[in-house]
């Protein structure tokens, strides 16, 4: 049996900072905020307020300009949302 499976090379990858954005725009921010004000410093504390606060265009310019600690928060966030805080 054919493994006609294609990955195009325009698609990202998962793990790439393309696959994260989409991951990350995809996803409720609500938990992502939340980590951000429960466990950032004072400046990620305000990022994820405005994170809470932000449209669609001004989310993804959050995430574009700290993809690194967006991430981090995400998935720490997806901790939150798992233990019901």
């Amino acid at each position: 049996m054919s493994d006609w499976s294609v990955t195009l090379p325009d698609a990202p990858r998962p793990g790439t900072p393309e696959s994260r954005l989409d991951t990350l725009m995809a996803a409720p921010s609500y938990w992502t905020a939340r980590a951000m004000q429960e466990q950032g410093s004072r400046f990620f504390q305000a990022i994820g307020m405005a994170l809470d606060a932000a449209d669609t265009h001004n989310r993804r310019l959050i995430y574009a300009t700290w993809p690194a600690e967006c991430w981090d928060f995400y998935q720490r966030g997806r901790i939150l949302e798992a233990v019901g805080e």
